[in-house]
């Protein structure tokens, strides 16, 4: 059983450096913070390409490209119809592996209206001058439509088989269908790369279940992640009041949303009396007090030394970046930075030039990198 319960975890010092400068003085490294891009409408999730440009999204519906350190002024054209309601809009983005030779860039959304609406996965060809996306397709939707706008997960993970993984969300009005294999709701599914089904997912071939679902029992997966040292794969989701979870996931299991849960309802009602059941799998790390996680990386870069192999998680309800040291599959402690900038983090990833990048979480949101501090 994999479980840890944060009672190794102890937050350390944020920060001890100046302010007007940025500096930031840690355990582990010192860092400065630089602004890459600003005035993005609540950035939500980032892609590098092979050149070392990035894509950016903006949950309002737009895919911006910042090239050379530069915010192109103008968006990226030929996406499809985007709902844009409350959680609902422009979401994860990945590149598929092979970019460099066919050029596809995939991202999730919401589609829909606001009293029905659902996730939704595409895939498009970017121009050769990185203006506009070619050739778009709808690759899977989801096959419930939800009455509201929330919960709708969005993250995407390549696997190295290049098999594609999407993080869901359980509708927030529809939990209980988070353990329904007869929908999406509340499910990791597993596609291939050009959005059919692969023949060994776990219920390729169960009567009444959904041959996309890879795993299930998620309330809303908003960080997904590879684990460098084990090869296995790491996700994360929002709990309600308390009970944010991280999971490695495993093909075909059951991770127990709502029938066991660390976190209460809103109203501090019991979402349920059980932390544990037969069946149900357990998270190997636990928020309580929620701090909202999105977005999740293991450092892999030259930059900070005594960071790699670390995991960083961007969190919303924390306004802060939570760093993770790993041993293998165990997390045996956690450093809480940024603190004082007050800044809810969406998303985190390493960069190819060995840095750290953030997006925040706001009407005028910004793409930070975290660099090191020589002495």
């Amino acid at each position: 059983m994999r479980f840890l319960m944060g009672l190794t975890a102890a937050a350390v010092m944020t920060s001890a450096g100046l302010a007007q400068s940025d500096i930031h003085e840690t355990e582990q490294a010192d860092f400065r913070v630089e602004t890459v891009a600003e005035g993005l409408e609540f950035p939500w999730s980032m892609a590098f390409l092979p050149d070392g440009n990035m894509l950016v999204s903006e949950r309002e519906g737009r895919l911006r490209l910042i090239e050379n350190g530069t915010m192109r002024a103008d968006a990226i054209s030929g996406l499809p119809d985007i709902l844009v309601e409350r959680q609902g809009g422009l979401l994860g983005l990945a590149v598929h592996p092979d970019f460099a030779s066919n050029r596809l860039v995939y991202f999730a959304y919401a589609e829909g209206r606001a009293n029905a609406n659902h996730t939704a996965l595409a895939r498009g060809r970017l121009s050769d001058d990185a203006s506009t996306l070619e050739s778009v397709e709808t690759l899977f939707r989801v096959n419930f439509d939800k009455e509201r706008g929330f919960h709708f997960g969005g993250r995407l993970q390549f696997l190295p088989d290049g098999t594609l993984l999407l993080t869901l969300g359980d509708g927030g009005l529809h939990r209980d269908e988070a353990q329904n294999l007869g929908n999406h709701l509340g499910s990791v599914i597993r596609l291939n790369d050009d959005g059919t089904v692969p023949f060994d997912n776990p219920f390729a071939s169960a009567r009444g279940a959904q041959p996309e679902i890879y795993s299930y029992g998620h309330r809303n997966v908003q960080g997904i992640t590879i684990n460098p040292q084990t090869g296995s794969v790491w996700a994360h989701e929002h709990g309600a009041r308390g009970g944010d979870e991280i999971n490695i996931l495993e093909a075909g299991n059951n991770y127990g949303w709502p029938l066991i849960t660390y976190g209460i309802n809103y109203n501090g009602t019991p979402v349920s009396d059980a932390t544990h059941g037969e069946g149900l799998e357990q998270p190997i790390w636990f928020w309580d007090p929620s701090i909202a996680p999105s977005g999740l990386t293991f450092y892999t870069g030259d930059g900070f030394a005594n960071w790699q192999g670390d995991a960083f998680v961007g969190a919303l309800a924390g306004s802060m970046l939570v760093r993770l040291e790993v041993e293998g599959d165990r997390i045996i402690s956690r450093e809480e930075l940024l603190v004082e900038r007050g800044e809810r983090i969406r998303d985190v990833a390493t960069g190819p030039d060995g840095n750290l990048y953030l997006l925040t979480d706001d009407l005028e949101g910004a793409v930070l990198r975290l660099v090191p501090v020589i002495p």
